[in-house]
C-alpha cells in the first residue's frame, strides 16, 4: 500500500512530463532518496534514463526521449511546465532535428541558455546566449529555438553553409518561418562571406542559390517585404566554461 501511494505521487508529476521524473522532483514531493532506489532497481517501477532521471515503468516511452532526460537535468527542481528560456531551451543541431529540418543530425544534446551553466555529460553541449521571446516557440512540450534563430547559430558555429541552406529551405517550404524573419536573423553574418554588413536579405539569396531551389524568388520576394532593413547588430554568443560554447 505504501508503495502504491509513493508511485501515485510520482505519477501525479510524471503524468505531464512525457512519463519522466527527477530524483529532485521526486524529494520534493515526499519521497526518499531510499525508496527511489529500490523502486529505481525493480525494473516494473521506474526505469533510470540518465543520472538523476527516470520514467515511470509503463508509460509510453516518448519522442527524443534522451533529449528531453537531458533537458530535465539542467533545473532537475523546476516541473516542466513550470519552465522558461532561463531553464533551457533546445537549439541548434537538436533543434533543427526536433522540426525534422535538414540533414545534420544530432550527436549532442544542445540547449541555449541566458547565464552560464555547465554540465559533466560529454553528449550535451551548453551555449550562452540571450534568447528574444520570438526566436523559440514550445513544440511537442518543449522549449525550441525557431528556424531563423536556428540558422543564425549555426552559421555562428560554423556549420557547412550548404547545411545550413538546406534547413531554411525545409524550414521555408514547411511554413516553419518566415523568409523575412530568417533574413533578419542571418544579417550579423553577411561581411562573413562577402556580402555588406547586415545584408541578410542578400545572404539568404545566397545560401538558396545553394539549392538551386525554383521557389527562391518566391521567397527573396516575401522576404524584401518584410525583413527589417538595418538589423546588423546582434549580440554574439559567449563561450561557456567546459563543454559549453557559443
Amino acid at each position: 500500500m505504501a508503495q502504491a501511494a509513493t508511485l501515485t505521487r510520482i505519477a501525479d508529476i510524471a503524468e505531464d512530463q512525457w512519463g519522466l521524473i527527477t530524483r529532485r522532483q521526486a524529494s520534493d514531493a515526499g519521497v526518499s532518496e531510499a525508496t527511489l532506489n529500490r523502486l529505481a532497481a525493480d525494473s516494473s517501477a521506474l526505469k533510470r534514463l540518465a543520472h538523476g532521471v527516470y520514467r515511470l515503468a509503463g508509460a509510453p516511452e516518448p519522442e527524443h526521449q534522451d533529449l528531453r532526460a537531458a533537458w530535465l537535468q539542467l533545473a532537475p527542481a523546476v516541473r516542466a511546465w513550470e519552465r522558461g528560456p532561463r531553464d533551457g531551451v533546445v537549439s541548434h543541431r537538436s533543434a533543427a532535428d526536433m522540426y525534422g529540418l535538414g540533414h545534420l543530425g544530432e550527436d549532442r544534446h544542445e540547449f541555449t541558455l541566458p547565464r552560464r551553466h555547465q554540465s559533466r555529460r560529454p553528449d550535451v553541449r551548453l551555449h550562452q546566449r540571450p534568447l528574444m521571446d520570438d526566436e523559440w516557440i514550445v513544440l511537442r512540450g518543449l522549449p525550441v529555438t525557431c528556424p531563423a534563430r536556428i540558422a543564425s547559430d549555426l552559421l555562428y558555429d560554423r556549420e557547412d553553409p550548404t547545411a545550413v541552406a538546406h534547413i531554411i529551405g525545409d524550414a521555408l517550404r514547411g511554413v516553419y518561418a518566415y523568409p523575412g524573419a530568417v533574413a533578419d536573423a542571418l544579417g550579423p553574418h553577411a561581411s562573413r562571406f562577402g556580402l555588406r554588413r547586415g545584408d541578410g536579405l542578400a545572404l539568404l539569396r545566397w545560401l538558396l542559390d545553394l539549392l538551386d531551389d525554383l521557389d527562391t524568388e518566391h521567397w527573396i520576394a516575401l522576404a524584401r517585404a518584410t525583413v527589417k532593413h538595418g538589423s546588423d547588430i546582434e549580440q554574439a554568443p559567449a563561450l561557456v566554461g567546459g563543454v559549453a560554447s557559443r
